[in-house]
């Protein structure tokens, strides 16, 4: 299952992280040199979450940002209680 917001369609990104080395010119140094360029990921924090979607209760995988919008509506409390047992 793909890492993907219901709602909002925000998914995994890629980046870049660069390394720094250096002391900046402002600061009495030569200058930041760039020392290595590697590739990362930015992933969406994604979290799965019980939602009514077509009048349907269903588990879906949503955004935090989509929670807190209130774009998902949550299905009600339920109020059950264990029978009684019968008296033997």
């Amino acid at each position: 299952m793909a890492r993907e917001c219901y709602f909002l369609g925000k998914k995994t990104t890629t980046g870049r992280s660069i390394a720094r080395r250096g002391k900046a010119k402002y600061l009495g140094g030569v200058g930041i040199k760039t020392t290595g360029v590697t590739k990362r990921k930015f992933k969406a924090n994604v979290q799965k979450v019980r939602a009514v979607i077509d009048g349907k209760v269903c588990r879906v995988r949503v955004s935090t940002k989509a929670l807190r919008m209130g774009l998902v509506v949550k299905p009600p409390k339920r109020n059950y209680k264990p029978a009684e047992q019968a008296a033997s």
